[in-house]
């Protein structure tokens, strides 16, 4: 390569690397929103019981879905289960609706994606060892198949929320907007005298 050619490339690059900070965390939130959103709040909605306060009182469904050999073993009697079930339930349905909102809002987004994955690794752990999940299902990598509905589908689930934890939410967003304000707060608090 002539060294025209090689600063002609490190320079598209350099305007490339400088557009892509404030481009990938945007377009890694509306992919999210687009894609995997609704998803979530359907899944959301299939757990709350009926009522304004059903979100409290989970229907047999959430426990089916969160705890299935749990359950079974049980005989589906919820009244079997303790307040540890109950908790996990209430907790797994409000961060299926908080979360994906905070995303997608970009509000607390890095905390929030970083919840999603957890969420996502946790739900991964209830298909396969709970609901016992077929090989077809999980699927595998490096194979000639990208379809698979557990390791293929959300390893690019993962790909989304992990750039918005390691890059933020972007321009376009809630913490961006808050950011300033923010910032004057905590200068104000650390120029006030501190108490010995």
């Amino acid at each position: 390569m002539t060294p025209r050619l090689i600063q002609t490339a490190a320079r598209l690059s350099a305007r490339l690397d400088a557009a892509g900070d404030p481009l990938l965390p945007t377009l890694a939130r509306f992919a999210f929103a687009a894609s995997l959103a609704g998803y979530f709040w359907a899944s959301a909605l299939t757990k709350t019981g009926e009522g304004p306060f059903g979100l409290f009182a989970p229907a047999l469904g959430a426990y089916a879905q969160i705890f299935p050999r749990t359950l079974e073993a049980a005989g589906y009697n919820v009244a079997e289960l303790g307040a540890f079930h109950w908790a996990v339930v209430v907790a797994g349905t409000i961060a299926e609706f908080a979360l994906p909102a905070l995303v997608i809002l970009g509000l607390l987004t890095r905390l929030a994606a970083l919840g999603m994955i957890g969420f996502v690794i946790v739900q991964t752990a209830t298909d396969i060892l709970g609901h016992m999940a077929d090989a077809t299902t999980i699927g595998a990598w490096f194979d000639r198949t990208p379809d698979s509905l557990i390791l293929d589908q959300r390893l690019f689930w993962m790909l989304l929320l992990v750039t918005l934890v390691m890059k933020g939410a972007g321009p376009l967003s809630l913490d961006r907007l808050l950011a300033p304000v923010l910032a004057r707060q905590a200068a104000a608090r650390a120029a006030l005298p501190s108490e010995v």
